[in-house]
């Protein structure tokens, strides 16, 4: 991502100001003034019309009362979290701008400069990259900064095809009006995968600038729990990909159970010396088609209602699984299903029959029984699904 030509600041009215650099605090009396003075600083430095802005989230060590002798506005948000406090933060910003940044002294409020730039040249939002301005010794715990970061970074640029290599980074700018729009909802540390998924499906312009990272000044231990928020991190991208959640796993295991129960219906599969595909593994060859079948039904509810609620954005994909998984065509795909599970079922009890009901010397018998069974126990499923179909694409009020 190519950094922005330094542009002039655009004329802001009395009423507006151009920047707020808005900080989320719950007890950070160790750091707190040192941060503001520092963004106080560089808005004077620059020459930039803005304010310092705290998101207090419940502070009982004096931070507040810090907060408002150093020169900030404080605004009080009782719903508890980190996102909770931005979200309140952002609202009450007065800023056509914010650069939204940790209150423990990490990171860098005095050097904006290229978060400005961008913001002037037009990028909706525009996140800091630790990786590619430098971290200090210390300041990121070897776990994070080897696996948890990378990996989750790595997810949602795979995921999502965001071109972001630090999608945690708590340095970052954007258009109030641009976040607004995003309608961002998660109140824990999640917050900021949030922000750039929802932007990059929004397809807001997004860039990326080198920003330090150092040692934060705080001598109790961070809200940053590496476990629990990296779950509630990773948690976060997968519901907001069902194809990659649902769909492409679901796929896999059900051609994998096609293939493999197509290779055992005649009867076993000789690999080698002593290593015989039998009918255990046709068993298990239909349980993977189950499961396989299963897991992309539960796909294609949750990209049908992901879409139809608005909360994933349409498009050609998502057009075609609402315009296909009506009620009537899901119910007609089961009844095709059940009947030739059935028929299946059907052939191998006259198979049966022919030797009045004693054993079987066909092999082929015992397997269209059980893959008789499964292609009923998907169809029954797809059933129930129709309906499910059908009971989520209702347009209530509240949709119009």
């Amino acid at each position: 991502m190519n950094q922005a030509k330094t542009m002039p600041p655009p004329e802001t009215s009395e009423q507006e100001l151009e920047l707020t650099i808005l900080m989320p605090c719950l007890n950070e009396s160790e750091t707190i003034v040192q941060c503001i003075g520092k963004a106080l600083g560089f808005l004077s430095r620059a020459g930039v019309a803005g304010e310092v802005l705290i998101a207090d989230n419940g502070s009982t060590d004096g931070s507040i009362e810090l907060a408002t002798a150093a020169g900030a506005r404080v605004v009080r948000i009782p719903n508890k979290g980190y996102g909770a406090a931005l979200i309140g933060g952002i609202d009450a910003a007065k800023g056509r701008y914010i650069v939204m940044g940790d209150a423990d002294d990490s990171y860098d409020f005095a050097n904006l400069d290229l978060f400005l730039q961008q913001l002037r040249a037009g990028q909706d939002i525009v996140i800091g990259n630790r990786f590619q301005g430098g971290i200090e010794k210390g300041a990121m715990p070897f776990l994070h900064r080897y696996l948890g970061n990378p990996v989750l970074s790595l997810i949602g640029r795979v995921l999502f095809r965001i071109p972001v290599g630090d999608f945690h980074c708590g340095l970052r700018g954007f258009r109030k009006d641009a976040i607004q729009s995003l309608e961002l909802k998660t109140t824990g540390m999640e917050f900021a995968s949030e922000m750039i998924v929802k932007s990059g499906l929004r397809q807001l312009k997004m860039s990326e600038v080198p920003t330090t990272l150092k040692p934060d000044g705080r001598s109790r231990a961070p809200h940053l729990k590496t476990w629990r928020d990296g779950w509630r991190h990773l948690k976060f991208l997968l519901i907001y990909s069902p194809k990659w959640l649902f769909i492409y796993p679901g796929l896999i295991i059900t051609v994998a159970g096609l293939a493999l129960g197509a290779l055992l219906l005649p009867g076993p599969l000789h690999l080698g010396t002593g290593f015989t595909l039998d009918t255990n593994t046709f068993l298990a060859a239909c349980l993977m088609t189950i499961i396989g079948s299963q897991i992309l039904t539960f796909g294609a509810l949750a990209r049908f209602y992901a879409t139809t609620k608005g909360i994933l954005p349409r498009g050609p994909k998502s057009d075609f699984v609402a315009k296909f998984c009506s009620t009537d065509n899901v119910a007609l795909v089961a009844l095709g299903l059940v009947i030739v599970g059935g028929g299946m079922f059907a052939s191998s009890v006259f198979e049966w029959a022919k030797v009045d009901f004693g054993n079987l010397g066909n092999p082929l018998a015992a397997r269209m029984v059980a893959g008789g069974f499964s292609l009923i126990a998907i169809g029954l499923q797809l059933a129930f699904a129709a309906f499910l179909f059908g009971l989520l694409s209702i347009t209530t009020r509240d949709d119009r």
